[in-house]
């Protein structure tokens, strides 16, 4: 087999499965794993996929977390588990911080219906206007540039607000993980940026993700698995991804 072909072959198993593994690629097609690799680069270089730990997807399959204001439905059942497990790591008379995240939105809710008397700081719009609801709730905007795309505030200003609180929990957003450099990642410097300040300023810090996640790396790494205290998610992974978190110290809820 020529290898446009093959890569087309790639290609139309990727649209049959979703998803595809650089090992079961390798013995399908009798071809080295290194093999496999370049033919998942040369394909992601023209759009075709996007390349994941261990594997791709398609281009398509998993939009990306650049605009969230179009993602609160994507995943709303797994979103409303993730929010439902972190939910009850909060305590009675915590000050948290609830970042950009459609998943933190849901999480919004159960502590907005809750008889709970906590301090909530979050740059998104969204969350500040549910919590406002309940006056047991003391509801702080950061405040900042404000960016559409997310409905929230990000940028220099925003950080500087986190910056001068100390936060008990921070429960924070990401587009995925770098599993070779043991970090999660956000799709933009200034997500990011304001994300590790928040990290920085908490003494228990949880990633919100779901599990597809594990197997997709954005651009900006905003912390690494030694800086957090947890990653929440749906259903965990799959073995291999299990062990190196595990091995890394991360604490999978």
């Amino acid at each position: 087999m020529f290898t446009e072909e093959r890569q087309n072959a790639i290609e139309k198993c990727l649209r049959e499965k979703g998803k595809v593994r650089v090992k079961e690629l390798s013995e399908m097609f009798q071809v080295t794993e290194d093999c496999i690799r370049k033919d998942l680069k040369i394909l992601e270089n023209a759009g075709r996929l996007k390349r994941t730990y261990g594997g791709a997807i398609l281009s398509q399959e998993y939009p990306l977390e650049r605009n969230v204001v179009d993602r609160r439905m994507y995943n709303l059942d797994k979103k409303k588990v993730i929010a439902a497990k972190a939910f009850k790591l909060i305590k009675n008379n915590e000050t948290i911080f609830l970042d950009v995240s459609t998943t933190n939105i849901e999480l919004a809710r159960l502590i907005a219906s809750s008889g709970m008397h906590v301090v909530v700081v979050s740059n998104m719009i969204d969350i500040l206007q549910i919590l406002a609801a309940n006056p047991s709730i003391t509801a702080i905007g950061t405040g900042g540039t404000m960016y559409r795309s997310v409905n929230g505030f990000m940028g220099a200003a925003a950080i500087e607000v986190i910056k001068q609180y100390s936060f008990d929990r921070a429960f924070l957003g990401s587009c995925g993980v770098d599993m070779t450099d043991f970090a999660v990642t956000t799709s933009g410097v200034e997500d990011g940026l304001t994300k590790k300040a928040a990290v920085q300023s908490s003494r228990h810090k949880y990633v919100v993700m779901e599990r597809e996640k594990f197997y997709f790396n954005e651009s900006y790494k905003y912390t690494h698995f030694d800086d957090i205290s947890g990653i929440i998610t749906d259903e965990f992974p799959d073995d291999t991804i299990v062990n190196i978190l595990r091995n890394a110290g991360v604490k999978l809820l």
